[in-house]
């Protein structure tokens, strides 16, 4: 079976997977594509030249979706109408994977989880590429195991170079923080109960209205301390990392495999600068592996509906504290059955399969 993808969106990480799906992945094809831009489109259908297809060009998001040439779509345009495409994508019965956020406000992922749950199938994953990385599945394998005992402190940081003149201090936690959000709870496996922001000393690489780095401190239900630091105008390069303190070890995130150089009497390692470089694997791991599944079982086994809503609440939570000064709730309701066995998501039976080339 040939998964036939439809894509929405085909900006810059639109294009990234369809290349992905054609060149590096196994088992689907990208058959229809969509965006409002036409510069956007014409710039799609030249690559397609260049790796070899020529997928269909809908008007509309709602046009592709109805499409008897697509089995499942990718969601990669503006965060403000992934609701509405995704509400789209479960009534039509078709397969979505859902690039973050699941929908621009956390009512908007209720509607989602809502919908998916009344059709009674599970259909949607969201983008949250971390638990797909191979640093992180050793740190969650190691957990599991208990060789560190129970979990009682994660250190985390979040680090880029730059960002644009349209970066908010509110999309640290939205745009930024959001991949340790989901990956935190996932790694950890409790829900958040509170949280609290500070701000440090302010970077004078950063703008005047924006608030640069943030320290943000989270406690779980179980207790479990968070702090997770982003620094968006770091200069030095992209830098992710991640410690966990249990009560026999502490275990951290691998650093990035780069060759070792001695030059000019300087012992030195490479740094990476992009996003895009970092989770490259993970990309290729979590749509392979929305492919892989729903080949084998029906349905995605990735990041749920339910998980694109938790991390949505948590940082409204985050923002308002971000405002407050004051330790805010982070109110989680209780998860539906329908979620269960996907508890804390990608619990599939490949998880070790790499991207297969073709």
């Amino acid at each position: 079976m040939t998964l036939k993808f439809g894509v929405i969106g085909t900006g810059a990480m639109g294009r990234e997977h369809i290349k992905r799906i054609t060149e590096r992945l196994s088992g689907g094809e990208v058959t229809a594509v969509t965006d409002i831009y036409e510069g956007a489109i014409n710039k799609t259908l030249e690559l397609g030249k260049q790796i070899g297809i020529a997928p269909k060009v809908y008007k509309t998001g709602e046009d592709l979706i109805a499409s008897s040439d697509v089995d499942a779509i990718i969601i990669t345009n503006l965060g403000s109408v992934h609701e509405q495409y995704n509400l789209a994508g479960i009534a039509a019965g078709k397969y979505v994977f859902s690039e973050k956020p699941l929908a621009d406000t956390a009512a908007g992922c209720k509607r989602i989880v809502d919908a998916e749950t009344k059709a009674g199938k599970h259909l949607l994953q969201v983008g949250f590429m971390r638990r797909f990385d191979a640093g992180y599945r050793q740190l969650k394998e190691s957990i599991d195991s208990g060789e560190i005992g129970q979990p009682l402190i994660v250190h985390c940081a979040h680090r880029n170079p730059d960002v644009d003149e349209h970066y908010t201090t509110s999309m640290a936690i939205t745009d930024t923080l959001i991949h340790e959000i989901d990956v935190l709870h996932w790694l950890i496996n409790d829900d958040y109960k509170s949280v609290r922001v500070t701000f440090p000393k302010q970077s004078s690489y950063a703008r005047k209205d924006l608030r640069d780095p943030q320290l943000v401190t989270i406690t779980t239900k179980k207790g479990i301390v968070i702090d997770a630091g982003t620094f968006v105008t770091c200069q030095y390069g992209y830098d992710i990392r991640c410690n966990v303190v249990g009560e026999k070890g502490v275990i951290g995130l691998p650093e990035v495999p780069a060759i070792q150089k001695r030059i000019n009497a300087k012992l030195s390692y490479e740094i990476l600068t992009s996003w895009a470089d970092r989770f490259t694997t993970a990309y290729d791991a979590e749509l392979q592996n929305f492919i892989d599944s729903i080949a084998a079982g029906g349905a995605p086994q990735g990041p749920t509906a339910w998980d694109g809503y938790i991390a949505a609440v948590t940082a409204d939570a985050c923002v308002k504290a971000q405002t407050s000064g004051k330790e805010e709730s982070i109110a989680i309701p209780e998860r539906p059955e329908f979620y269960d066995k996907y508890s804390m998501g990608w619990r599939d039976r490949s998880h070790n399969t790499a991207a297969g080339a073709k």
